[in-house]
């Protein structure tokens, strides 16, 4: 697994982290990885999440019938 080392974090940061991780009962490197994972989350928003979602689904299988890749036949027809 990675790791991750952060330099020059203000105090006020590390004070309110080590208090969150207390009042969840976890390390600080446990409520580091949940506080980032949450951000990330809450940042990418739902537009991003569909564009990543279509880049790794170009073609939906679907009970054996290949369907195509919804992005091209709009652009498709965007061109017409």
């Amino acid at each position: 697994m990675p790791t991750l080392q952060v330099r020059d974090l203000p105090e006020d940061v590390y004070v309110q982290l080590n208090y969150l991780a207390e009042k969840e009962h976890r390390s600080m490197a446990q409520e580091t990885i949940v506080m980032l994972k949450e951000g990330i989350v809450s940042r990418l928003g739902n537009k991003e999440r569909r564009k990543k979602l279509l880049e790794t689904s170009n073609v939906l299988d679907i009970d054996g019938v290949t369907l195509p890749d919804a992005v091209d036949l709009i652009r498709k027809d965007r061109e017409r």
